[in-house]
C-alpha cells in the first residue's frame, strides 16, 4: 500500500512578498516518479525551495515526509532535510577535497559516527550511481555528468523518503542527461520517490512519467502528449 509523501492543500506559494502560485493541491504517493515543468519565472524553483524550507509556507496546507509545512520551524529543517536527497543543477561539491570526503562531511554533518558504516555507506551510494572507482578524485577532474552523479549519490546518504532534484540535467549535455536521467530512474526503480524540475522536454518525451506543470500561477497534472 502507498503512502502519501507529499500532500497540498490550497498553497499558495511566495517569493518573498509576491505572490507566485496559488490554490495548489497535488499529492505524491511514494514510489513515484514525478516531473515538474514550467517556463522560466513559472514558480519551479520557489515551489522546490518550499518544500525543503527554504522558503516558509504562508498559505494553505502542507505536508512533506510527516513534517507539517505550514508549522515547520527553523530548528526543525535540518531534520526535514535528513528525510530528503536534494540535488541541485550546479553539483554543489566542495571543490576542496575528493569525492569520498565530500560524502564523509555529509555523514557526519548529520551524525553519523563509526567510521567503518560511513565508508560502507559511501561505497553503496557510489556504486548505486557508477562511480565507485572515482572516490579519490576531486570535483575538478570529473566531468559535469560525473559531478551530477555524485551529487546524486550525497543526496542518497541518509536513505531519504524523497528525492527533489531541481533542474538535476540543467548543465549537461543531451547525452550525459540522458544517462544522468537513467541513474534515476534505476533509484526510483529499486523504491525511492522523486519530483525532479526540468525544462528538457526531449527527457520527459523519452522517460514519459506523470507531469506537473507550473503556468499561469497554478500547478496542474498534463497529459503526456499535451506537454
Amino acid at each position: 500500500m502507498s503512502t502519501t509523501i507529499l500532500e497540498l492543500q490550497d498553497a499558495s506559494i511566495f517569493q518573498k512578498d509576491s505572490l507566485v502560485l496559488q490554490d495548489v493541491n497535488l499529492k505524491i504517493q511514494s514510489g513515484e516518479f514525478v516531473f515538474l515543468i514550467g517556463k522560466t519565472g513559472s514558480g519551479k524553483s520557489s515551489f522546490m525551495k518550499t518544500l525543503y524550507g527554504d522558503i516558509p509556507l504562508q498559505k494553505g496546507e502542507g505536508s512533506i515526509v510527516d513534517f507539517n509545512l505550514k508549522k515547520l520551524r527553523e530548528r526543525e529543517i535540518p531534520f526535514l532535510r535528513r528525510k530528503l536527497g536534494i540535488v541541485f543543477q550546479d553539483f554543489k561539491l566542495l571543490p576542496d577535497r575528493n569525492i569520498n570526503n565530500n560524502l564523509l562531511f555529509v555523514l557526519k554533518a548529520t551524525g553519523w559516527r563509526d567510521t567503518a558504516k560511513m565508508n560502507s555507506k559511501i561505497e553503496d551510494v557510489l556504486h548505486k550511481v557508477g562511480m565507485k572507482t572515482k572516490g579519490f578524485k576531486f570535483p575538478h577532474e570529473l566531468s559535469g555528468g560525473e559531478q551530477q552523479r555524485v551529487a546524486i549519490a550525497r543526496a542518497l546518504l541518509n536513505d531519504p523518503e524523497l528525492i527533489i532534484a531541481d533542474e538535476p540535467t540543467g548543465n549537461l549535455d543531451p547525452q550525459t542527461s540522458v544517462e544522468v536521467m537513467r541513474v534515476l530512474q534505476d533509484i526510483n526503480k529499486a523504491g525511492r520517490t522523486i519530483l525532479m524540475a526540468t525544462h528538457d522536454y526531449a527527457l520527459i518525451l523519452k522517460f514519459p512519467s506523470k507531469t506537473l506543470k507550473c503556468d499561469g500561477g497554478k500547478v496542474f497534472e498534463v497529459v503526456q502528449r499535451a506537454v
